[in-house]
């Protein structure tokens, strides 16, 4: 099984530990799914999850985050993104999740924003989830 983790579920499951998002990074950290992950969206991680405001509402430091993201890349299979198809999204910051997802063979666009994602990740072939819905997919 083939996902994208749209950066929001990052955040949830990082502000969190009792949420879908969170138990849903575990097995994919466990090895559960196959994350797949372009630079451009990993940078995105990387720029989010080093806000001064996200940083503020964990309790994480930038070192706690470097840690998790070095820990992920371990996780993660790198993607190569051969081709762009924009304009597909009304928000242009969601357009590299779902080239990620397209260029990567992804089954699945995990996020909480499926209404962003939905229809144009539908002409792709690709299934825009919540984290809860994967998370029932993944467990048996």
């Amino acid at each position: 099984m083939r996902i994208v983790l749209d950066t929001n579920v990052l955040v949830a499951a990082l502000r969190s530990r009792h949420g879908a998002s969170n138990a849903l990074l575990i097995e994919v950290l466990g090895g559960k799914a196959s994350w797949v992950c372009s630079v451009p969206l990993f940078l995105e991680y990387e720029d989010v999850l080093t806000r001064a405001e996200f940083l503020l509402a964990t309790g994480y430091d930038k070192t706690g985050v470097a840690g998790f993201l070095s820990d992920a890349v371990v996780a993660i299979e790198a993607v190569d993104l051969h081709f762009l198809w924009r304009p597909q999204l009304r928000d242009p910051k969601d357009e590299m999740v779902l080239e990620t997802a397209v260029n990567g063979r992804a089954e699945f666009l995990v996020t909480h924003n499926i209404r962003d994602f939905a229809e144009a990740a539908d002409r792709f072939e690709v299934d825009a989830i919540t984290p809860q819905d994967m998370l029932r997919r993944i467990r048996p």
